[in-house]
């Protein structure tokens, strides 16, 4: 619900007089078409729904109380439809937290778990109460607060930034300041984030992509291994989808839940930086037959999920249970969730964990077009919001390049991953598919011909990557040959085994100066590739000074240093950070990279590609090197953009033929081998002339701008 109408309703309460009396409470009938509670001048209207329960109860509780102090039975006429609303009067909602309670038919074979002791969480929640300090454990059941917002977003325009012109930088709020060695005064929450926004300045990057933060309870599967405490840390399994983890806040925010949050994203905003959540509506916290009834199962389980015709649960989410998405109540809750995080705070983005599941029909099979994309592409208050699949699930449905676009969606672009990986450390047979995907994926995506009129919208479809929260860092990718997972206690048989990783010539930590050198050239030359590709490029968090996860690629559950960014590796790898910082300044500097152009006044081909000699339009399939060329003409400078890379992932010197020019000349930005003296990037103006020919050194990347003489 819009700010403005929330408290339209808090200041102005026209409805009327109390109409009856439930439990000792003053009632009257409530705002049936506004789900959830919503605090009025001096009364609360609780609306909630059930499609296969007979009867509802609202629960009140003192604050931090397990035993209602007022059982409130909806009467019948309080009822239209499948709706429950009833206005409450008198209520101290400082003092309050309320749950619900469903009664109906107990057949589980048939997917009715309705039991009226189950105490329920409402699923419009807006806060969820009982779980604070972060690591405690539940005990209880949960809980809602009534939400009662004084943030002000002033006239704060809402962000026009392209797709294709963001960088993004993902990020756990958590891990991102939790280390001693990050210095902030509040570390681990949105405050600690906030004292960060200079360094993300700093950086360059203008999007960040936070991981999780709907409330969830880290608690859920704890365990302890070789003395050590592991939590369900990423945070994917959601308690609820419209309260923000209070955990994660630096201070009590008792029915002003949300205020620190929306001051990040509203500092963020300030700053030039967009907000991407992280969103999974492929699952919840409840599991499977085994797990909890908190909240959705005890409302309606055959609706929210997908069941098979014995009552059981299908997995397609390898989390115990999947969301029945494309039922038209689940896709309501999805939308309504979407709006409000949209609306109340502000956020740009979402991207949508396990995004197939939201593609397929009840029985688990893939839809050919699934209703819940297209109601979230054509939404009207989504508009502008971008929409980013992680396009594959659990089940085996994999869509990278072919997910149902509505030309709205972009895709996490998994084949950009192992392809790049795969060539950047060797695999000459990728040569090919590598310039694909540095040009932008068009064999998937589109974008290249100016009559291309697919589902895709060229190169705003494609989110670029090497690393994510979910697998190596960018240094344990040139660190380990395999993965190291021993310390989550599952054998080292969780996380990914096909890592595409080179540990440069030593397994892990190393005092050897020339595997170490090794090192940080191969994530130098990963850096200068991500952000030279066409598509838009997104990179882990600590990834620019080096961060280690010491070879564990799937660390979920680990709290700790494993996950936590070490940021005194910042002042040790100050080299390394001042190159991402100075690839991101020249890809904001060259459109020509993010997008295609008018055509070149110099008359050069818009993009080209080919092996060591650039006079041949072609890529051998086994190349080693090669090269790619933008060119464009960019109205706003008012002269040509044109920008070559080149790769080379031989381990010997290699002779270059740089493409020719009509006027002009080719000038080194960017040579990831270095001088020798430990410079390996040229700012405009001092960058080395190069005439036709070029000498890669081994294992490096080279990046060329044209200038007029």
């Amino acid at each position: 619900m819009k700010e403005s109408k929330r408290r339209y309703l808090e200041q102005e309460l026209s409805l009327g007089e109390p109409m009856g009396e439930v439990s000792g409470f003053r009632v009257r009938p409530g705002m049936f078409d506004l789900n959830g509670a919503v605090a009025l001048q001096n009364a609360i209207s609780f609306t909630v729904h059930t499609h296969m329960g007979t009867a509802c109860e609202l629960l009140l509780f003192h604050r931090g109380e397990d035993e209602p102090y007022a059982v409130l039975p909806f009467p019948e006429e309080y009822k239209i439809g499948d709706v429950y609303s009833m206005i409450v009067y008198d209520l101290d909602i400082k003092d309050m937290e309320y749950a619900y309670r469903v009664d109906g038919p107990y057949q589980p074979e048939k997917g009715l778990l309705f039991d009226k002791k189950n105490i329920l969480l409402d699923p419009y929640a807006c806060a969820v109460a009982g779980q604070r300090i972060w690591g405690e454990e539940k005990v209880g059941a949960y809980h809602a607060r009534v939400v009662k917002s004084t943030f002000d977003w002033g006239d704060m325009p809402q962000s026009k930034k392209e797709m294709s012109d963001l960088i993004i930088y993902e990020l756990h709020v958590r891990g991102f300041t939790k280390h001693h060695s990050s210095k902030v005064e509040h570390p681990g929450t949105f405050a600690g984030l906030k004292e960060k926004i200079p360094y993300l300045k700093e950086l360059g990057v203008n999007a960040v992509e936070l991981m999780p933060i709907f409330e969830f309870d880290e608690t859920m599967n704890a365990r302890e291994i070789d003395g050590r405490k592991l939590l369900d840390y990423w945070g994917y399994n959601s308690v609820s989808f419209f309260a923000p983890n209070t955990s994660y806040t630096s201070t009590l925010e008792y029915n002003q839940e949300g205020n620190e949050l929306k001051e990040l994203i509203k500092t963020l905003h300030d700053n030039g930086i967009e907000v991407i959540l992280d969103v999974v509506f492929n699952h919840t916290a409840e599991g499977n037959e085994k797990g909890p009834v908190f909240c959705f199962k005890g409302f309606d389980n055959k609706v929210y999920y997908m069941l098979t015709p014995d009552g059981y649960y299908y997995n397609f989410s390898g989390c115990g249970n999947t969301l029945n998405c494309n039922h038209p109540i689940v896709r309501q809750i999805i939308l309504e969730c979407l709006r409000y995080w949209t609306v109340n705070y502000r956020i740009d983005g979402f991207r949508f964990d396990l995004a197939s599941i939201l593609g397929r029909h009840e029985d688990g099979t893939p839809m050919n077009m699934p209703p819940l994309l297209s109601m979230l592409a054509y939404d009207p208050l989504l508009r502008n919001v971008k929409l980013i699949a992680e396009a594959w699930d659990a089940g085996g449905m994999y869509q990278v390049g072919s997910f149902p676009a509505h030309k709205r969606w972009a895709e996490w672009n998994g084949k950009y991953r192992d392809t790049m990986r795969g060539f950047l450390k060797g695999d000459a047979w990728e040569s090919r598919d590598a310039t694909r995907r540095i040009s932008g994926s068009g064999d998937m995506y589109g974008g290249f011909s100016p009559d291309y009129d697919g589902d895709y919208a060229g190169y705003n479809s494609c989110i670029n990557f090497l690393t994510c929260h979910d697998g190596f860092t960018m240094y344990d990718l040139y660190s380990y040959n395999q993965k190291h997972n021993e310390l989550n206690g599952w054998n080292n048989t969780d996380g990914a085994d096909d890592n595409r990783s080179w540990n440069c010539g030593a397994e892990g930590d190393t005092d050897n100066p020339e595997v170490l050198s090794l090192r940080y050239r191969m994530i130098r030359n990963a850096c200068a590739t991500l952000l030279c590709s066409r598509g838009t490029p997104m990179f882990l968090a600590g990834d620019e000074f080096g961060n280690t996860q010491f070879g564990n690629n799937n660390g979920y559950c680990q709290d700790n240093e494993i996950s936590w960014l070490d940021w005194s590796l910042l002042e040790k790898n100050k080299e390394l950070f001042e190159f991402f910082k100075f690839m991101i300044a020249y890809r904001h500097k060259h459109l020509i990279i993010r997008k295609k152009l008018p055509d070149a006044v110099c008359g050069m081909p818009p993009l080209r590609s080919h092996g060591t000699n650039a006079d041949i339009d072609e890529v051998p399939k086994d190349a080693r090197t090669i090269g790619i060329s933008f060119a464009g003409y960019d109205k706003e400078k008012g002269k040509d953009d044109i920008v070559y890379i080149s790769v080379n992932t031989h381990w010997e010197d290699v002779s270059i033929t740089l493409p020719r020019l009509k006027s002009g000349a080719w000038y080194l930005s960017v040579n990831t081998y270095g001088d020798g003296e430990g410079k390996y990037c040229y700012p405009e103006g001092k960058e080395v002339r190069i005439d036709a020919g070029f000498v890669m050194k081994p294992r490096s990347v080279a990046i060329f701008t044209r200038r007029e003489f």
